[in-house]
Order: structure tokens, then C-alpha cells, then sequence
């Protein structure tokens, strides 16, 4: 695809005008298609050798490209942190083959964050009724926390932690991504709440206010 074509014509070629050299141009096209079919047919057959007499473009050899054209690949051996709370919002559903082993044991989880892979959760985590009655949850958000993913499986595997109610609700919703992200939202202990000051309503002390500034 890079071969650059050159005609040559003297003034009597001139002479014929553009279109006898658009004509010249389109037959030596066709032989150059034609000699590199055979070239190619040639290199096929003799080998290597063959190959290192060519000094034609090798615009297909890899090695012979420029770094900025190459795209690097690498593959992941080792997990050195892991910065992802494995915890995530999503749906529960049947799995799509009934007759398969796994379908009497698992239930596949979806993710909202599609980010997240999909991950199999055992049934005896979902609801009682959820095999009979699957429909009744399709719209139920759930928290599922990964535990493992082997490597010779496109799904993850997990346990789902807690059902947090109707997807569209603004509680289970802003429940479900601060677990996403590890946020922790419990109850203050007794002993936190006894750092505050007791005697209510608290005000700031005109000492107090004269070393700080006035955010108000």
C-alpha cells in the first residue's frame, strides 16, 4: 500500500495528453498488481531465502515498524493491591440453562457497574422463593461481595451480602454506592458520642469564636 509510482514520458508521450497518462499509469498499476501476486506466490515457495533477496517494502513485518505505530500488550501475573472494595450493586437472575448442574446450586448477580464482571452467587444466599418466583426480585437491588475469580472462568464468584430494597429508591441506592466504595455509614459508638459535648444546646464561646473564623 505504500508503493509509490513514477512515470516517465518523453515530449512525444507529452504530446497525447492526460488521458494517454492515465492510461500508462492504470497498465503499470495492473502489472505491479500482477508482479507482486507472483513475487508472493515465489516467496511461498522458496522459503526464507527468497524473502531476504526481496528488497521490496515490508510494510507487514512488525519488527521493521516504527515504535508510535506498535500497540504494546502485557498480561497481569500479579495483584499488588487490591483497591476495589469487591463489593457491588446489581440484580440477581436465573441462570439461562435449567438443565445444567450449576443451575441447581447458582444464581448469576449483574452488576450495575458494568465495570464489575458478572459474578455467580450461591442460591442459598438469594431469597427462599427466589427460584420459584424470580420475577418478584428482578427489580430488587442487591450488595454482592466477590471472594474469588478463577482463572478458567468468564464469571466471578461471590456471596450476596444484603438485599437493599427497590432499584429507583433513593435509600437503597445511596446505601448501595457507599459500599460500593467502602464508606463507612454505621452508628456512631457510645464512645464517639461521648467526645461531643453533653450540655445542649451547645454554643461556641465568645473566646472560642474570636480564634476562628466566621464561615457563615
Amino acid at each position: 500500500p505504500d508503493v509509490i509510482i513514477e512515470a516517465q514520458f518523453d515530449d512525444n508521450d507529452a504530446e497525447h495528453g492526460q488521458d494517454h497518462l492515465q492510461d500508462m499509469l492504470t497498465d503499470d498499476i495492473k502489472k505491479l498488481s500482477l508482479d507482486t501476486g507472483e513475487k508472493g506466490k515465489a516467496a511461498g515457495v522458496t522459503g526464507v531465502h527468497r524473502a531476504k533477496q526481496d528488497d521490496g517494502p515490508k510494510v507487514n513485518d512488525p519488527w521493521l515498524l516504527p515504535d508510535e505505530f506498535l500497540q504494546r500488550t502485557a498480561k497481569v501475573v500479579y495483584i499488588l493491591e487490591k483497591k476495589h472494595s469487591r463489593a457491588a450493586t446489581g440484580f440477581i437472575k436465573l441462570l439461562a440453562d435449567r438443565n445444567s448442574e450449576l443451575f441447581k446450586r447458582c444464581a448469576m448477580f449483574s452488576p450495575v457497574d458494568h465495570r464489575v464482571p458478572r459474578v455467580y452467587v450461591p442460591l442459598a444466599d438469594c431469597p427462599p422463593d427466589f427460584v420459584t418466583k424470580p420475577e418478584a426480585y428482578s427489580q430488587m437491588l442487591f450488595i454482592c461481595r466477590i471472594v474469588d475469580w478463577k482463572e478458567d472462568s468468564n464469571f466471578a464468584s461471590g456471596q450476596l451480602c444484603k438485599s437493599l430494597g427497590q432499584a429507583g429508591e433513593i435509600e437503597p441506592e445511596s446505601e448501595g454506592i457507599l459500599t460500593e466504595y467502602g464508606v463507612d455509614f454505621s452508628d456512631f459508638s457510645p464512645e464517639v458520642l461521648e467526645c461531643l459535648p453533653q450540655n445542649l444546646p451547645w454554643v461556641i464561646s465568645p473566646e472560642e469564636l474570636a480564634k476562628r473564623r466566621d464561615l457563615r
